[in-house]
């Protein structure tokens, strides 16, 4: 999900000799034992899931793979469908039952995400001025299976709560291989506005689909949790077992239909013009057009039928979303992968956004993160197409939705953040209903250094004041980023899941490991858990033993709790008197944070220099003294003076 907040990038100190001596206690709020606790972890590594974070040699995972067939009537903004899903349990537990996640049903006025609408005002995630009613019609659950050689179906009564579905087998999937087939039939109407993350745009040539949470989706059943029931409120967002996905969408002839995987019989449904067209494209590093805007408004454009199947295929795939209309303009590129592989940047937008100021550029866009993204592990699908719609920015695999009034810097923003969301949560599949920073804040840190690096810094992010961004971080109203999403405060959802980690993140790649340490750690935490479900504690401990640091103290202090910086320089001596002994500096630690901390210091003849002291000065006191070698009196000592470090009370950072 976009909330198109820049990371800005922060200055690197340099690194000095540290000459240091402890002294005696402070009156401050720090309390070292609190932030240096040893027992940061409360459990030990297992057969599951490793002490270095990596997944343990016994680790598990359970597997849906989807074959799905759906129509769309444009006339009635109606979906129906029929899903065969086949689940695999790799589990080393019997099943006697699975749940379903039903998302649809949010927009059922007797769902508890529909009684959390505000009664007055408008909320992203719905509107009092007009609450749909909508949600899924589920007409008929079958257990498939074989018997004498033929198949045989049987009629199951689906338990459906809120957004859930759980089905009881008559006969429990057995541990480490079972497999259960269960054909569903559902349908339901498309919501206009449908919690920003699917919904109809209209426009003067016809209404845009975006179709997403559209089929009954499988429930993780993990390690951690057993099976992952949490219902679907609208602010959380997604957690979901991977598989093969083989989708026909049937809609009228004269749309044009993009989704999440590769198109397999274009043939079918272009026309001869637009097959030249699309073939081309994908050979192609600039973008053509598939069909141009003159296009849109000639029914020569399109096959003249009444209705066209589009057929689709993605693998190792956790969603499936897809898009139509016939007021599409799409045109198209191709990407260029590390390992050599090519795939097919797409863009499907209205007519009316194709300057090149607006939606002309997304195609490039779409190559070039996808491309800038793939340093940290490749690009695994076949396509990625960037839709513009009434969505404001939502994710799914292969395919994004992105904001109809998008434009230049804007629209650069919300396609690389929602395609960045290729790598987290569709690569690395975390918990994004209790754990959204692990998705959006890692998102918005990988932004950050794409946008550095595009059209040599066409849209670059200006530095960084870490202490006025702590200002809004820590105030009184903010909230810690380990809080799940639908507990957060809405106007606290930006900053905690979206700005604050991404930041958190930054800093410690360019302030405390460094970043080669960090990069090298954090693409193995990519790899490690590529295509599995991290929790943040598999995350804590990877990067730390990727890093060879321990970093208990700057997981708690920013992310578990929210507690503040505030890092003061409160006096200068000289020894026995004399500026030639050089100089002691008191520092001290006011708050319940702490980090490293960077001197500059200035000699009254104009003279500068620095010293850089590591965070383990704070383990076992508020007040520490550091010698610098001067030979002359002091003029200045400043505390941060690049402001890289979120100090909440800057006032009390500089001794004159």
């Amino acid at each position: 999900m976009s909330r198109t907040i820049p990371l800005l990038p922060v200055l690197l100190c340099c690194t000095l000799t540290l000459a240091a001596q402890p002294a005696g206690k402070s009156a401050s709020a720090y309390d070292p034992n609190a932030l240096f606790q040893p027992l940061f972890y409360t459990q030990y590594g297992n057969e599951y899931r490793s002490g270095s974070g990596e997944p343990g040699p016994a680790y598990w995972q359970n597997r849906a793979d989807y074959q799905i067939t759906a129509s769309l009537d444009d006339q009635s903004d109606r979906i129906k469908g029929s899903l065969v899903v086949t689940y695999t349990n790799h589990s080393p537990h019997t099943l006697p039952f699975l749940w379903f996640q039903l998302d649809q049903n949010l927009f059922n006025p007797e769902s508890r995400g529909f009684a959390r609408t505000p009664a007055t005002g408008r909320s992203r995630y719905g509107d009092s001025r007009s609450l749909f009613k909508g949600g899924f019609t589920v007409s008929q659950v079958r257990l498939l299976s074989k018997a004498d050689g033929k198949a045989v179906e049987t009629a199951l009564e689906p338990l459906i709560t809120d957004t859930r579905m759980q089905l009881r087998l008559e006969k429990p999937l057995k541990p480490k291989g079972d497999v259960v087939r269960i054909r569903i039939d559902f349908e339901y109407t498309v919501p206009e506005y449908g919690a920003d993350r699917t919904g109809i745009l209209k426009t003067r040539d016809g209404n845009i689909y975006a179709i997403a949470q559209w089929y009954p989706r499988l429930c993780v059943f993990d390690d951690i949790q057993g099976w992952n029931v949490s219902p679907y409120l609208g602010p959380s967002e997604f957690y979901l077992e991977y598989g093969d996905f083989d989708v026909a969408i049937t809609a009228p002839a004269s749309h044009i239909v993009v989704a999440s995987g590769e198109l397999q019989n274009p043939a079918e449904v272009l026309t001869p013009t637009q097959l030249s067209r699309w073939k081309a494209a994908k050979e192609s590093p600039s973008t053509i057009a598939i069909r141009s805007k003159e296009d849109v408004n000639d029914p020569a454009s399109r096959p003249a039928k009444p209705t066209l199947t589009w057929k689709f295929k993605i693998q190792q795939a956790r969603d499936f979303a897809f898009a139509s209309s016939k007021a599409f303009v799409w045109d198209a590129a191709r990407i260029d992968l590390p390992s050599g592989r090519k795939a097919m940047a797409q863009s499907a937008y209205p007519a009316g956004t194709a300057s090149r100021d607006a939606w002309g550029r997304s195609t490039e866009y779409v190559k070039a993160s996808i491309e800038i993204n793939s340093r940290w592990y490749e690009y695994p699908y076949p396509c990625a197409v960037n839709v513009a719609s009434n969505v404001g920015g939502m994710e799914y695999p292969g395919i994004v939705f992105c904001g109809n009034n998008a434009r230049g810097g804007s629209l650069w923003g919300v396609t690389d953040h929602e395609f960045g969301h290729t790598w987290f949560p569709m690569i690395v599949g975390s918990n994004e209903r209790k754990y959204g920073w692990m998705d959006e804040g890692f998102n918005t840190f990988i932004n950050g250094i794409a946008s550095e690096a595009f059209n040599n810094g066409e849209y670059a992010p200006e530095p960084m004041d870490g202490h006025m961004i702590a200002r809004f971080m820590f105030s009184d109203l903010s909230e810690s980023i380990l809080k799940t999403p639908d507990a957060l405060k809405e106007m606290n959802i930006g900053t905690a899941l979206y700005f604050k980690p991404g930041y958190a993140l930054d800093l410690l790649r360019k302030q405390i490991v460094g970043k080669d340490r960090f990069d090298y750690a954090f693409q193995k935490y990519i790899r490690d858990w590529a295509y599995k479900h991290p929790s943040p504690w598999d995350f804590f401990r990877s990067m730390e033993n990727g890093t060879g640091e321990d970093l208990g103290w700057f997981w708690k202090g920013m992310f578990l709790e929210n507690w503040r910086l505030d890092q003061a320089v409160t006096k200068v001596e000289y020894p026995n008197g004399n500026a030639a002994n050089g100089a002691l500096v008191t520092l001290e630690n006011l708050e319940k944070m702490a980090m490293p901390v960077v001197i500059e210091y200035t000699t009254k003849s104009g003279k500068t220099a620095r010293k850089t002291l590591p965070v383990e000065i704070w383990q076992n006191a508020a007040l520490w003294k550091v010698r610098l070698d001067t030979d002359e009196e002091l003029s200045s000592v400043v505390v941060d003076p690049d402001k890289a470090f979120p100090d909440y009370n800057p006032s009390n950072n500089t001794w004159k």
